[in-house]
């Protein structure tokens, strides 16, 4: 039994969530909208403000699928009506980046900018030239772009420069002694 595909997903004020017969899921809000289709083992359906979701058979792969898709559903649906964001900080003597139209330039030590290709439904936002900030409607979108602007340089656990998550530990090693 898959207790969280059991949950219904509360659809708030301003949201339309559509599930057609094949499957596909449409959520639209203030924000923006959505489109995902349903495995084939499960089922769908809207009622009272609540999406609930249903699956055929009892195997361990649809009530594998059940949990996953009854997730995918609720960051949907509060993907267009509040959205997501990331946060990472940027450390490092002259590290920094900056926002020129659609790319990110990031400064990163290295011999030559890094310019990063910021997609379509990704708003990024850089303030002290250090911090970045990520924020989109589709969750999986904005934690994938979070990880390949940190992938540039991760944080060294020497000194501790590069891109991290805001609010991420680094464990330090200890340098060379000299006796």
């Amino acid at each position: 039994m898959s207790r969280i595909g059991n949950k219904a997903v509360e659809i708030p004020a301003k949201v339309k969530v559509n599930i057609d017969t094949n499957g596909a899921v449409s959520v639209e809000g203030p924000k923006g909208k959505l489109t995902w289709t349903l495995p084939r083992e499960i089922k769908g359906s809207v009622a009272d403000n609540r999406v609930s979701l249903a699956r055929e058979a009892e195997t361990r792969s649809a009530k594998a699928l059940h949990g996953l898709s009854r997730a995918l559903v609720h960051n949907m649906v509060q993907g267009v009506s509040e959205g997501f964001s990331k946060q990472l900080e940027i450390e490092g003597v002259g590290f920094k980046a900056a926002v020129q139209g659609a790319k990110l330039n990031l400064s990163l030590g290295f011999s030559h900018p890094i310019l990063f290709s910021i997609p379509k439904d990704i708003k990024i936002t850089v303030t002290e030239n250090t911090k970045i900030d990520i924020q989109g409607i589709d969750k999986k979108l904005v934690g994938q772009v979070a990880a390949d602007i940190r992938r540039f340089y991760p944080p060294e656990p020497y000194k501790g420069k590069g891109v991290r998550y805001a609010g991420e530990q680094i464990r330090r090693k200890e340098g060379k002694t000299v006796q």
